[in-house]
């Protein structure tokens, strides 16, 4: 009887774990559209376009009095929003660890950035300054939220499911967003049918991104449960300190984990580069090679659907090779695909779809894997505080290359000269990454380490 109980609390242990990662997935499902419709595809040529609208005779914009060219205005705007980031994320996720109460925490960074989102439906005209505005919010909300969503990892599943259960993740993400721009494709190439101009179908198209983020988020809010903790009162040494200072907290307790940390810069160098490549790469299609916006969201389609075959492929390739290996493979494939885009010849859309296909095999793999590597290497308790750090440079939300591109292409002149600087992140990545023991790391953060890693 006491072997059968103790196997009756082992199944219903493992159906809740199920549930709960189900429940996790879903908010992949929920967020996804916005990075895939609204930041890779619509709002950057678009949000450029009224920043055109809006420049002087010599091309710039002036918001607060300061020169910028109307062109590097979505660029700068990606990069505030990680400024803003870096404040809000690390006291979010040293509360959310304190107290254990992370869901009340996602739904309000959930649905601020829905609510932007939203908001974009009535960017029309010139009002390139609401544009920036709404995007910066909504890049930080998401920003917040994926701290809390990515350090429920390591409580819902156990180290030896890490890899498929994140691969899983992002998989979902990518398919939600195949699917919703499926739509946006239908709408946006026969807006006349729809009785509504070009600029409105990408209003509808950037405020359905909201709307479906928000509808969606309320299934892992009603699956995830939180794992409660004493809260500190406020003074105390566990108690959350304001932006700068957690943040600051945060990395004196990172450098006592040196290997932990020099993942980290790794991962935040190589996915400055990613993370850039997705957000600018409309905007260089859309400037330097002169495609359509149909072509565009064609082509960011085909990465959608690939993404989720290249998270699951590369998720079995970790199982055989080991996550950081595989992880090292995407990396030289990111450079050799990215020093192609830079001789992509203007106006040839087929040469563009090839390019595409190359980012949508490795691109959610090697971010999946990299959260399942990192989810290791964060000591037990602080996954929050750990994952308020690994998601400075997450989800389009990197400030340093959106800054480089932006700087390139206001120097230059050149979207080609602005995309092919960015092959710095990649190879200055896979160096760093080389060089960090990650068996030894995992023993180091206090946790078990699984057979092959």
């Amino acid at each position: 009887m006491g072997t059968d109980t103790v196997q009756e609390r082992a199944a219903a242990g493992a159906t809740e774990r199920r549930r709960e990662q189900r429940g996790w997935y879903f908010y992949d499902w929920a967020c996804s559209v916005y990075s895939t419709s609204v930041l890779t595809v619509f709002l950057g040529p678009y949000l450029t376009s009224i920043a055109k609208a809006a420049a002087d005779p010599d091309g710039f914009v002036h918001p607060l009095g300061i020169p910028l060219r109307a062109g590097s205005f979505f660029a700068y705007c990606v990069s505030a929003s990680v400024l803003l980031s870096i404040f809000v994320m690390p006291l979010a996720g040293a509360a959310a660890d304190r107290s254990g109460r992370k869901k009340p925490l996602l739904a309000l960074a959930a649905y601020l950035g829905a609510a932007a989102t939203a908001g974009m439906f009535f960017l029309d005209g010139d009002r390139y300054l609401l544009g920036g505005l709404l995007l910066i919010v909504a890049n930080a909300s998401l920003a917040v939220s994926m701290v809390l969503y990515n350090s429920y990892l390591p409580q819902i599943a156990p180290p030896e499911e890490r890899d498929a259960v994140s691969s899983r993740g992002w998989a979902f993400g990518y398919a939600a967003g195949a699917l919703v721009l499926v739509a946006n494709l239908v709408l946006y190439t026969a807006h006349d049918s729809f009785g509504v101009s070009e600029a409105m179908a990408v209003r509808i198209c950037l405020a359905s991104a909201g709307i479906w983020w928000g509808a969606f988020t309320l299934i892992p809010l009603k699956r995830l449960r939180d794992r409660r903790t004493a809260s500190p009162g406020p003074g105390s040494p566990g108690a959350p300190r304001p932006g700068w200072r957690q943040l600051a907290a945060t990395v004196r307790d990172l450098r006592r984990q040196p290997l932990t940390l020099a993942f980290l810069l790794a991962y935040l160098v190589y996915n400055d580069g990613i993370q850039t490549v997705i957000s600018q790469a409309s905007v260089y299609g859309s400037e330097e090679l002169g495609l359509d916006q149909s072509t565009l969201i064609v082509a960011v389609l085909l990465v959608q659907l690939l993404a989720v075959a290249g998270a699951l492929g590369m998720g079995r390739l970790a199982r055989t090779y080991g996550t950081k290996r595989t992880i090292l493979g995407s990396l030289v494939a990111w450079t050799l695909t990215l020093g192609a885009g830079y001789f992509l010849p203007a106006g040839a859309p087929v040469w563009f779809f090839a390019l595409a296909a190359g980012i949508g095999l490795v691109l959610g793999g090697s971010q999946a894997l990299s959260r399942s590597l990192f989810s290791h290497l964060v000591p037990p308790g602080k996954e929050a505080e750990y994952f308020a750090a690994y998601e400075m440079s997450d989800r389009g939300m990197s400030w340093l290359g959106p800054l480089l591109f932006g700087l390139t292409y206001q120097l230059t002149g050149s979207y080609r000269d602005a995309i092919i600087s960015l092959v710095a992140f990649f190879v200055l990545g896979f160096v760093l990454l080389a060089r960090v023991p990650v068996r030894r790391a995992v023993r180091d953060a206090g946790n078990p380490v699984p057979a092959r890693i």
